[in-house]
C-alpha cells in the first residue's frame, strides 16, 4: 500500500493496449497501477511494494503461470490473478489444478 492508502496493483502483460486500459480502469477505481510488459521487466523491480499482480498467461519468454510460480515463492501471500485472451484447453487443466477458475 502507498503512502497515501491506496493499494498497489502490478499488471504484467505483452499486449501495450491493455496494460494501458487495464491500469486506467484500476486507477478509476482509486488504486495505483504499475504495469510492465515482460516478466523479465517486473521481476527486476522486486516484489515487496505491491498488493496484487494480474498477469498474462500467454506471454513470450516467461508465462504468466512460471511468473505465479516464481513470485509465489518469494511472496506466497501476495494474490495472483491469471489472465487471458485465449481458452486453450491446456491452459484451463494448468489453471484448475492451482485452483484457478474458468469459465
Amino acid at each position: 500500500m502507498t503512502s497515501n492508502g491506496r493499494y498497489i496493483v502490478t499488471i504484467v502483460d505483452d499486449d501495450p493496449r491493455l496494460l494501458e486500459s487495464l491500469a486506467d480502469l484500476l486507477e478509476s477505481a482509486g488504486y495505483e497501477a504499475r504495469t510492465f510488459s515482460s516478466a523479465g521487466t517486473f521481476l527486476a523491480g522486486g516484489l515487496l511494494d505491491l498488493d496484487l499482480l494480474i498477469t498474462d498467461i500467454g506471454m513470450a519468454g516467461t508465462d504468466g503461470f512460471e511468473l505465479r510460480n516464481m513470485v509465489m515463492t518469494e511472496r506466497p501471500d501476495l494474490p495472483v490473478f491469471l489472465i487471458t485472451g485465449r481458452h486453450e484447453i491446456a491452459d484451463q487443466s494448468r489453471a484448475k489444478g492451482i485452483g484457478g477458475f474458468f469459465r
